[in-house]
């Protein structure tokens, strides 16, 4: 009834104490519960809008990081620090 995955039993769980609790009362309804923790997406121009997106985030910070380093490198130059 359940995964070996806790993100699927919890869902479970709920389902079936909360059914339990609904047939202590005669109730005739029932709970359905349903988990689908990574919302796929149905349309391909979505995914390809979410990859340029993150292509152009990566590619930004890409171009950042180097100076970065430089300019570290380049202060333990002017001190003259040895490691």
């Amino acid at each position: 009834m359940c995964s070996v995955e806790p993100i699927n039993c919890f869902p479970m769980l709920v389902n079936i104490l909360s059914n339990t609790f609904l047939r202590l009362f005669n109730s005739t309804a029932r709970i359905r519960v349903w988990s689908e923790p990574f919302y796929g997406t149905q349309t391909p121009e979505i995914k390809t809008d979410v990859f340029f997106i993150c292509l152009g985030y990566l590619l930004i910070l890409a171009a950042g990081l180097p100076p970065y380093f430089a300019v570290s490198s380049m202060k333990d130059y002017k001190v003259k620090s040895m490691h």
